[in-house]
């Protein structure tokens, strides 16, 4: 039995999603998803599409696990889901990250001479490498610790790449653009550029 957990599907922007494995194989794939990105965290309520003959188990087990989630919120989400209006918000929401994420590039590009960007397709983060900043100092010539560090006392909350490897490699941030406005992404990444100005030689 595979379990797919089809994280950030929704979050797409540059090109269709990737066919579910679940559509391939209904048999033999439980899909699972949630709303926690698309409508609030707090939430705590999402899917999982199971085959048919593993149905009541997987009820069974559910019910014994956690004493179920809240009723009214499932029926709401039922709702959204049936109405359309999930689908008229999901749009909504995936052109106004688009929006942030390409503010999110420009400031990159700008501030952040060097630096490397990856999976700006999707999702609602970029990650950001810094193998050759400048100054051609190689593998960042710092830690990313330390420019995180430096951000946050520059008043931007980054997470250093570091943080999220198991194997060595070159520095790196994470960068949200979900929750700010425009202008804050660009000032966030301006002060970034400059924390990462004081760390270099």
């Amino acid at each position: 039995m595979v379990i797919e957990d089809d994280y950030d599907a929704e979050h797409r922007y540059d090109r269709p999603p990737v066919p579910a494995l679940r559509s391939l194989l209904p048999d033999g794939v439980c899909y699972a998803g949630s709303v926690s990105k698309l409508l609030a965290p707090a939430l705590r309520v999402g899917w999982l599409l199971v085959p048919r003959d593993r149905r009541d188990a997987l009820v069974t087990a559910k019910r014994y696990a956690d004493l179920g989630n809240g009723v009214l919120t499932q029926l709401v989400l039922a709702r959204l889901m049936e109405s359309g209006e999930l689908e008229r918000h999901l749009r909504h929401v995936r052109q106004r990250h688009r929006r942030r994420r390409d503010v999110m590039l420009r400031a990159i590009e700008r501030h952040l001479p060097g630096a490397r960007v990856h999976g700006a397709a999707a999702g609602l983060h970029l990650m950001v490498t810094f193998s050759d900043p400048p100054g051609g100092a190689r593998d960042g010539g710092f830690r990313d610790t330390d420019l995180a560090a430096a951000a946050l006392a520059g008043g931007v909350k980054v997470h250093p790449l570091s943080w999220h490897r198991i194997t060595p490699g070159p520095a790196g941030l994470v960068l949200g653009y979900a929750a700010g406005p425009a202008h804050e992404i660009d000032e966030g990444v301006a002060a970034i550029g400059s924390a990462l100005r004081g760390l270099l030689p």
